[in-house]
């Protein structure tokens, strides 16, 4: 990867022109709460499946062994890291048990894994890494919604990985190996992309109209948990999962994903995980918000030394 600090940084001002285009609209009561749960729906069970298909069926990558297998544990592996370091910190810095403690374990550890460093990915290495993105996510869902959620609150909710987009993974790498795609006419492969390519856009507008409803909380009252939360996710774990991408031994693919999840802030579901599971809510909204707004700046850094360490460029 040879693309410059600029470069990088405006690939991601169109993700954040999105996701501040749903904050403003949330604020203007142009978007109501009310058309949240149809558009999500619209957004993560038909459009994201469609691009799903879409880039798994293309993906020349996913033909290879090492990377169906390979990706999902290293998407484990990501995640399970990330909590033990995150517990590290919370322990020496005895934080409140099990809030906000466990809040910030879980936030600090998850990275924006989805509508955030897919655009990205996308943008500097094609179908083929993107590809190898999704099936890394099935182990870091798989993880999240088993260690994360009892981490979070002390319930196991592993079930819920069993969404759509998880199906729909699973069905593309099905017709993948069984060479459908090449079978399939051109305007099938067409008409998933153009479907697909819309599911970004609105996720990322929603998630924006999230955090203008998770601003309504007394968020801006202690900030000291979160400022840790976002060293963690943003100084201190991305030099280790570098690290982790330079000597595993796994594709170039694969390294490529790692070293962008590496540069990404926390993801925004903490939010409203934290909500549902009765957690600290305020904390969440606070780590999410540090580390996604310091990340517009962060990230081309991390990109440019990552690709550079592991030899991407």
């Amino acid at each position: 990867m040879t693309t410059s600090y600029l470069d990088i940084l405006s690939i991601l001002m169109k993700v954040f022109v999105a996701f501040g285009a749903g904050f403003v609209l949330r604020r203007m009561d142009k978007i109501q709460p009310g058309a949240d749960r149809s558009l999500m729906t619209l957004a993560v069970n038909f459009m994201y499946p469609c691009y799903i298909a879409h880039v798994v069926l293309q993906s020349d990558a996913l033909n290879r062994p090492e990377n169906l297998v390979g990706a999902p544990v290293a998407g484990f592996a990501l995640l399970a890291g990330g909590f033990a370091v995150a517990w590290l910190i919370a322990r020496l810095l005895r934080m409140g048990r099990p809030q906000p403690a466990s809040t910030f374990i879980f936030t600090s550890a998850l990275p924006n894994y989805g509508y955030l460093p897919i655009p990205i990915i996308q943008a500097l290495y094609g179908k083929d890494t993107t590809g190898v993105l999704f099936v890394h996510n099935i182990g870091l869902e798989l993880t999240m919604w088993s260690l994360g959620i009892y981490i979070l609150c002390g319930e196991r909710s592993w079930r819920r990985i069993l969404n759509v987009p998880f199906f729909a993974i699973l069905s593309a790498l099905l017709l993948k190996v069984l060479h459908a795609g090449e079978h399939m006419p051109t305007w099938t492969l067409d008409s998933l992309e153009f479907l697909g390519r819309g599911a970004i856009p609105l996720s990322l507008i929603l998630a924006g109209a999230t955090l203008a409803d998770a601003m309504k909380e007394d968020v801006l009252r202690d900030w000291r948990n979160s400022i840790v939360g976002c060293a963690v996710k943003l100084v201190l774990l991305p030099p280790l999962v570098i690290l982790g991408a330079k000597w595993a031994p796994c594709s170039l693919e694969l390294k490529r994903v790692l070293v962008v999840q590496a540069a990404m802030p926390c993801a925004m579901v903490p939010i409203l995980l934290a909500r549902f599971y009765r957690a600290d809510s305020p904390t969440a909204t606070r780590i999410v918000l540090g580390t996604t707004l310091i990340g517009l700046f962060t990230i081309p850094l991390w990109l440019q030394l990552g690709a550079k360490f592991v030899g991407l460029q």
